[in-house]
C-alpha cells in the first residue's frame, strides 16, 4: 500500500517517538531529550537518545538513527505498511483506502521524477563539455570546487533549443513527458516545435522533502537575461510554494546529535545556502525567488521551532523581512517562532562568508533578532515619533498587528510585551524627586528584601553549577533538574547549555573530558571565575570528605530553594523585573548597588 506524504507527517505530528521507544526502552529525560540503554546492542551506560523535537532517535554504540516508523521496524521486525499501519492506530488514524487513481498518479509521477534524473545527468555531462566553459569559469571564480558542484548536482543546460529534448527523446521520452516534467515548452502553434526550457543557464536541481528530484532552478549566464533565476514551472510532482531549496539535506543536518541549532537557516538564494553548507552550515534552505509561503513556514516547523531567516541589512533586505512577518504572525503557535539575522548593507550569505569567513556567519546568526523584536522595529519605523499623535498611531498599529495572531495565548503574551515597551519607551514616567520623597517606606523594605534574596540566588546558581564542574558524577543523579532550572545569571545560564551539549554525547563523565569542552566552548574563564569560590562550594556540599549521596542531598536542597524563590519573585513582580533585567543586561554597577542595599539591610 502507498501512503501519501501528509498521511505520514500526521503520524508523526500525533505520535511522539518517545512514545514509541518507551514502550521497549526505558527512558530517562536529560534537558530537551530522552536517554535510555540501547536496544541494538548490549551496554551498560546509555547512549540511546530520544528527541521528541526533532522527531528522531539515535544510537552511538550502533550508529542507527531514524524515526518513530524505523524503530519499530527494527525492534519488532515489522515491514514498513505494518508499522504504519500500528502507529495510525495509537495515532486514532482509519488507514487510507486504496485509490486506483491515485496509484496511476504515482506511477506516471515516478515516471516523471525518472526523467528528471536523466535530464540532471544530461546538464552535469554538459557543464564538463567545452559549451560549459564559461560555466565552470564563473563557479570556479565564486570559490566552487568540482568536488562541491557534484555534490550539490550542479550542471550546465547548453544554449541550444533543442539539445535536451533530443537527448530525452533519443532515450525513449515522448514529448508529453517531457512537457509534463517541465523540461520543455510546447507551442501553442502546432506547426511548430517544442524547444528547451532552460538554455545557456547553470543547474540546480531541486528535491522534494522525501529527496526525489521533481524540479529545477537555472542561472542566466547572460547579463541582459530577461530573467537571471528561472524555476521549473508547477507539475504533477512540483509546486515552488511547497517546497524549500536543499530541504532534504539541511532536515538531516539539523536532525544531527550534534547539532544545537534550534531550526533551520533560511537564505534568498541557491548559492546561498550552497556557501552556507560549505562553510559549516548544512542546515540551510532557500525559497525558490519568493517570498515564505505557509506551506513552506509549516516545512520549517516541522524540522525545528526557531528557524532564522537571513537578510541584507539594507532598506530592500528590511522589506522582506518584513513580508515575512506579515505571513508569520497567523500562524505562531507556542513554542514555534522566528529569528531574523540582518547581514551588512549589501552583502548576502555567500559575501559574507567569502569577505569574512564562517566566523562572521556564526555571529549574524547568534545575534539574530526574535520576531517580537522585528515587529517592533517594522510599526515603530514607518513615521517620526515626536508628536502625541504619532505615538498614537503607533500604538494602534502595535495592536493592529496583535489582531493578526490567531492563537489567544500567543496574542496575550504579545500584547503584554509590547505595551510594556511602548509605556516603558513613551509612557507617563514621574519625576525622580518627586517619587522618592513620596515612596512608601514600606516599598523601600520590600525592595531591600529582594536584594538580599537576589544576592542569595546569585550565591546558589553558581553553587550549583560549581558543583557539577567539580563533581561531574553529580550528573548521573541531577541532570533532569540541573536541565531546568531557571538560571538568572548570563554566566550560569551559558555553563548551564554547556554542561547539556557534553551531557548529550558523553557515554561516561570525566573531569578532564568536561574541561576540555567548557574550554572548547570558549568558557574557560567563566568556569575559573565560578571556581574561585572552590572552598564554599566544597563545605556547601557537604565537605570535602562527603560522598555522592551526600553531595546529592545538599545539591537538591540548594536547586529547591532556588525553585522556591523564582515562584515567590513573581508575587514581588514589579521591583523583581529590575533586578531581573540588571542581570540579563550584566549591568554590574547597578546590580553592586542591590547588593549593597541587601547588605545594609541585613547589617541593620
Amino acid at each position: 500500500m502507498r501512503f501519501g506524504e501528509a498521511f505520514l507527517e500526521e503520524i508523526k505530528a500525533r505520535v511522539r517517538p518517545s512514545d514509541v521507544v518507551g514502550r521497549h526502552v526505558k527512558l530517562k529525560r536529560q534537558g530537551r531529550e530522552f536517554a535510555g540503554l540501547s536496544p541494538f546492542t548490549n551496554e551498560k551506560t546509555p547512549s540511546f537518545f530520544v528527541n521528541d523535537e526533532k522527531g528522531f532517535y539515535h544510537c552511538f554504540s550502533s550508529g542507527k538513527h531514524g524515526d518513530a516508523i524505523s524503530f519499530l521496524m527494527e525492534v519488532e521486525g515489522l515491514t514498513f505498511p505494518e508499522a504504519v499501519e500500528k502507529l495510525a492506530g495509537l495515532a486514532g488514524l482509519e488507514m487510507p483506502k486504496s485509490d486506483p487513481q491515485a496509484e496511476a498518479r504515482a506511477a506516471r509521477n515516478k515516471e516523471t521524477i525518472s526523467w528528471m534524473e536523466r535530464a540532471k545527468e544530461f546538464f552535469e555531462r554538459s557543464l564538463y563539455r567545452q559549451a560549459g566553459q564559461e560555466a565552470r569559469d564563473y563557479l570556479s571564480n565564486r570559490g566552487l570546487s568540482k568536488t562541491a558542484a557534484e555534490y550539490f548536482g550542479m550542471g550546465f543546460a547548453p544554449n541550444d533549443f533543442s539539445a535536451l529534448k533530443s537527448e530525452l527523446i533519443q532515450q525513449g521520452a515522448t514529448e508529453k513527458q517531457l512537457v509534463e516534467a517541465g523540461l520543455i515548452i510546447e507551442s501553442d502553434d502546432k506547426s511548430r516545435d517544442s524547444w528547451d526550457r532552460f538554455r545557456n543557464r547553470i543547474m540546480f536541481p531541486i528535491h522534494d522533502s522525501r529527496g526525489r528530484l521533481v524540479a529545477f532552478g537555472g542561472r542566466a549566464m547572460e547579463k541582459d537575461a530577461k530573467a537571471k533565476y528561472l524555476n521549473s514551472p508547477e507539475t504533477p510532482v512540483f509546486s515552488k510554494s511547497r517546497l524549500l531549496y536543499n530541504y532534504h539535506r539541511a532536515r538531516k543536518a539539523l536532525a544531527a546529535p550534534k547539532n544545537g541549532a534550534r531550526g533551520m537557516i533560511v537564505a534568498e538564494g541557491y548559492m546561498d545556502v550552497i556557501a552556507l553548507s560549505r562553510a559549516g552550515f548544512e542546515h540551510a534552505v532557500a525559497p525558490m525567488g519568493t517570498a515564505l509561503t505557509e506551506e513552506q513556514l509549516d516545512l520549517l516547523w516541522r524540522a525545528g521551532p526557531e528557524p532564522v531567516l537571513c537578510f541584507d541589512g539594507d532598506s530592500a533586505g528590511l522589506r522582506a523581512a518584513y513580508r515575512s512577518i506579515e505571513r508569520a504572525l497567523p500562524l505562531l503557535k507556542p513554542g514555534y517562532s522566528l529569528r531574523f539575522a540582518l547581514l551588512p548593507e549589501g552583502q548576502d550569505p555567500d559575501d559574507l562568508i567569502r569577505a569574512d569567513g564562517p566566523p562572521a556567519m556564526r555571529a549574524a546568526l547568534d545575534n539574530a533578532l526574535p520576531l517580537i523584536d522585528m515587529l517592533w522595529r517594522r510599526e515603530r519605523e514607518k513615521e517620526p515619533l515626536s508628536t502625541p499623535e504619532q505615538k498614537a498611531g503607533f500604538k494602534s498599529r502595535l495592536y493592529a498587528a496583535l489582531d493578526e495572531i490567531e492563537h489567544a495565548d500567543v496574542k496575550s503574551l504579545y500584547k503584554t510585551e509590547l505595551l510594556a515597551r511602548f509605556d516603558k519607551a513613551y509612557g507617563w514616567r514621574p519625576n525622580r524627586r518627586q517619587n522618592r520623597s513620596e515612596e512608601p517606606k514600606a516599598d523601600k523594605l520590600a525592595m531591600k528584601r529582594d536584594a538580599a534574596a537576589l544576592t542569595k540566588n546569585l550565591r546558589r546558581e553558581r553553587a550549583l553549577i560549581g558543583a557539577v564542574m567539580l563533581y561531574p558524577e553529580l550528573l548521573t543523579r541531577v541532570d533532569e533538574t540541573l536541565f531546568e532550572l531557571p538560571f538568572t545569571n548570563p554566566g550560569c545560564a551559558r555553563l548551564q547549555r554547556s554542561l547539556l551539549s557534553y551531557w548529550r554525547v558523553t557515554k561516561a563523565v570525566e573531569i578532564n573530558a568536561l574541561n576540555t569542552h567548557i574550554s572548547e566552548e570558549g568558557l574557560e574563564a567563566l568556569r575559573k571565575d565560578i571556581l574561585r569560590d572552590r572552598l564554599l562550594i566544597i563545605a556547601a556540599m557537604g565537605g570535602a570528605s562527603s560522598d555522592l549521596d551526600t553531595r546529592k542531598a545538599f545539591w537538591e536542597a540548594e536547586a529547591t530553594a532556588l525553585l522556591e524563590q523564582a515562584q515567590t519573585s513573581d508575587e514581588t513582580h514589579g521591583t523583581r523585573l529590575r533586578m531581573a533585567d540588571t542581570i540579563r543586561e550584566d549591568n554590574s554597577e547597578a546590580l553592586r548597588r542591590l547588593m549593597r542595599a541587601a547588605k545594609l539591610d541585613d547589617d541593620s
